[in-house]
């Protein structure tokens, strides 16, 4: 199975490498077209000068080898029906009637003729040009013409140069991103180490990182973690019966972090590796390996927010910004979108439906979510949830609550023992009391053990 600094490695390597193929031939073609159009432009210059030259007394043969000596062009000068007057590459009297050359029609109808078309008469492939004068009342069409295999020669020259620069880009371009796979390697080694050395309890109490804020968020989470549990290690002496519990505890949360972690990591890397390596899968299992990827790093972003946020909580330095909310509304919508995950459940949202109240939408949000889904989760009968302006109420007929455990309920980390087998971090009512604190809300829970619970937020 790869690891995640090789699957970032060959994505990175595979989209460089189309990217370099695609850039190249657009490259290739601008820069084809901007000879093309140059050697163009260059010849019309050179056909306007060459016509001034011209008086009925000029030798065009003569004009003609001189101008091909010159500037190594091919010259013809070709009357109006075609035939040819001087040529500087071939015996005029030899050569075929020109009328019907594609330059020359072109010519008549605009102000200049070109074409690139293999000349039989010098066995090449030329660009030409023309453009028709008078001279004594007479039509006659200068044409120039220019060997393609010159211009092709400057475009390949080019060509390599960009090349050249295309190829130091990625060069620079790989240096840094080989670094920082490293980079990316150490970190996460860091982090799996120290992990590794908290599931034997070896005390590793610090790890930092400043490669990004990311890898800083969850180290600083890691070490707090550790600290809490080497503090509690401290207290053993003193408290050995509740350091028993407390060590339980503290194996929980490292296993719930390590599985919330770890789990959906191993879910996604399984699966991608299955995607790279079965080009042949169905499209419908493919989908649903995407879903599966989709869902697992959803569930990691929402397990990083959630444990930032309870840092931000519990150091005080959340704010919240209130207005004026339907709290009714809010609630249902809430109620929707969590029977959304427990469509065999059902939750009732009762009460005034005008009740409004002075809230942070968000984070009372996250208040509402959490209370329904305790209910759902430790119940299997109907949720109710009454709405006022004054108080809301989440009511199930479930497992309830002991009053050891009702004492400490809302406490960080804090799980009730007859949950263990729950891989909750043990956050959810700990988010709540702090941030119904924000509010100056109060939480008030009646419950007793297999008689169900009532969670009132008291307004």
């Amino acid at each position: 199975m790869l690891k995640f600094h090789q699957i970032f490695l060959r994505k990175f390597l595979a989209l460089f490498l189309a990217l370099f193929i695609i850039v190249g031939g657009i490259v290739y073609y601008w820069v084809y077209e901007f000879y093309i159009d140059a050697t163009k432009e260059a010849l019309k210059q050179d056909i306007e000068l060459l016509s001034l030259q011209i008086t009925p007394q000029t030798n065009l043969d003569r004009l003609a080898k001189t101008i091909k000596a010159k500037l190594h062009l091919r010259v013809t000068f070709i009357a109006q029906d075609g035939t040819v007057l001087a040529e500087s590459d071939k015996d005029k009297s030899k050569m075929e009637n020109h009328r019907y050359r594609i330059e020359i029609m072109l010519a008549d109808k605009q102000a200049y003729g070109s074409k690139i078309r293999h000349s039989h008469t010098v066995n090449k492939d030329l660009l030409y040009v023309a453009k028709k004068f008078t001279l004594q009342g007479k039509t006659i069409y200068i044409r120039l013409a220019k060997e393609i295999k010159g211009i092709q020669a400057n475009i390949f020259s080019l060509g390599m140069k960009i090349l050249a620069a295309l190829i130091l880009f990625f060069v620079a371009i790989f240096t840094v991103t080989y670094k920082i796979n490293t980079q990316i390697e150490y970190e996460t080694g860091k982090i799996v180490n120290f992990l590794k050395s908290l599931a034997k309890k070896k005390k590793s109490t610090y790890i930092a990182s400043d490669y990004s804020q990311e890898f800083a968020l969850i180290t600083k989470l890691l070490t707090k973690v550790a600290q809490i549990i080497v503090k509690k290690e401290k207290k053993k002496n003193k408290y050995t019966e509740q350091l028993k519990a407390s060590n339980r505890q503290k194996d929980d949360i490292i296993s719930a972090i390590s599985h919330e972690f770890k789990n959906p990591i191993a879910i996604i890397n399984g699966y991608s590796q299955t995607l790279l390596e079965d080009d042949d899968l169905n499209i419908n299992i493919r989908k649903k390996f995407l879903n599966k990827i989709y869902s697992n790093g959803e569930k990691l972003s929402n397990l990083i927010d959630t444990l930032r946020l309870s840092m931000k909580l519990d150091g005080g330095h959340q704010s919240i910004t209130t207005q004026k909310t339907n709290l009714f509304a809010l609630t249902q919508e809430c109620a929707q979108n969590l029977q959304l995950s427990y469509p065999h459940r059902s939750v009732i949202v009762e009460g005034d439906k005008d009740a409004t109240v002075n809230i942070d939408p968000t984070l009372f949000s996250i208040v509402i979510n959490n209370l329904i889904e305790n209910a759902i989760k430790y119940s299997e009968d109907e949720v109710h949830v009454i709405v006022s302006a004054k108080k809301l109420q989440v009511k199930d007929t479930g497992i309830g609550i002991s009053e050891k455990d009702l004492q400490n309920i809302t406490e960080k980390f804090y799980r009730v023992q007859q949950q263990r087998w729950n891989n909750s971090l043990g956050l959810g009512l700990f988010l709540v009391n702090k941030i119904l604190n924000l509010h100056n809300f109060k939480l008030k829970i009646e419950s007793k053990q297999n008689s169900g619970s009532n969670f009132i937020v008291q307004l």
